[in-house]
């Protein structure tokens, strides 16, 4: 690692601990930009990784999609170009050095215009890659990012400037290693950008059951094309998507409602109590009411 690349994220390392008092994600005056900070080692957090770039600057991190493992550190960053279910573990954090780091969440329509404005060329017919990577950090990336988080500190300058650094970020990265599969995600037309309507189309209606036709119409696909790319892209196939966001969505219920699992299931499209429990079992490792009670003596 650089000495400049090296003195940037010590930079960011000072920026983000003035800006997170306290353990957990922080929501900042950039709207589009969260700072995550952990004084300890982490069990297994369950979320939607919306379409998003994620730096550390502390510690380390490991996220599972379906069975795909992408461990990552201050050196590396992670894409997320589509809506992705995934499970995040902190691995590296002390209270001495806690584990920090930074998301920032764009659109298919900012990509797109950066797209527009600049020379960079995306072939549309080039086929779908998967949704998520881990590359290594350059040095112009993360001089705009840090650019971007200074502002934090002059806030009259955010409503003006942020929009202008985001591009550039979102340049950056078009620019980098793996580019090109952030990029197709805003090409209208491209394979990529066709299973990126249909992630948002179940994202909505995940607790409706649906015919793949319907879903291969959405995407304007065959059934067999939207089966191979949407595992090309989410690697899972539509039915696990919509099972994963319906279990996460039916813990965070349990979580934070008075309710039981029977209800809960109901409300994200269960019409089986039993298959419910069981898949849930399967996803976090014990049935909902023993999941819950742990995690409320372990949270609460």
């Amino acid at each position: 690692m650089s000495d400049q690349i090296y003195k940037h994220q010590s930079d960011l390392i000072k920026l983000i601990e003035s800006h997170t008092d306290q353990d957990g994600s922080h929501a900042t005056a950039i709207p589009s930009l969260f700072f995550s900070r952990y004084s300890n080692v982490t069990g297994p957090h369950y979320g939607v990784y919306k379409p998003s770039m994620c730096i550390i600057v502390q510690g380390k991190k490991e996220v599972v999609l379906a069975k795909e493992h992408y461990v990552y550190g201050p050196a590396d960053y992670l894409i997320s170009s589509v809506n992705l279910p995934v499970t995040g573990i902190v691995t590296e954090a002390s209270s001495e050095n806690p584990y920090l780091a930074l998301k920032l969440e764009f659109t298919p329509n900012q990509i797109l215009q950066v797209l527009q404005d600049s020379q960079l060329v995306i072939n549309q017919k080039e086929n779908a890659k998967r949704g998520m990577y881990v590359s290594q950090i350059e040095l112009s990336l993360l001089e705009t990012v840090n650019r971007l988080v200074r502002l934090l500190d002059h806030p009259n300058d955010i409503s003006v400037l942020a929009p202008l650094i985001m591009k550039e970020i979102i340049y950056r990265v078009l620019q980098g290693q793996h580019g090109l599969t952030l990029g197709q995600i805003a090409i209208e037309g491209s394979s990529a950008n066709q299973i990126g309507d249909v992630v948002d189309h179940i994202m909505i209606n995940y607790n409706q059951s649906f015919r793949i036709e319907d879903l291969a119409e959405i995407a304007n696909m065959s059934v067999s094309s939207l089966h191979r790319h949407f595992k090309v892209v989410t690697a899972m196939s539509p039915i696990q998507f919509q099972k994963q966001l319906r279990l996460q969505e039916a813990r965070r219920i349990l979580l934070s409602e008075s309710t039981d699992a029977i209800e809960a299931a109901f409300r994200v499209g269960y019409e089986s109590p039993s298959q419910f429990s069981r898949e849930y079992s399967r996803l976090f490792g014990l049935p909902p009411k023993e999941d819950i009670n742990r995690l409320k003596a372990t949270y609460l």
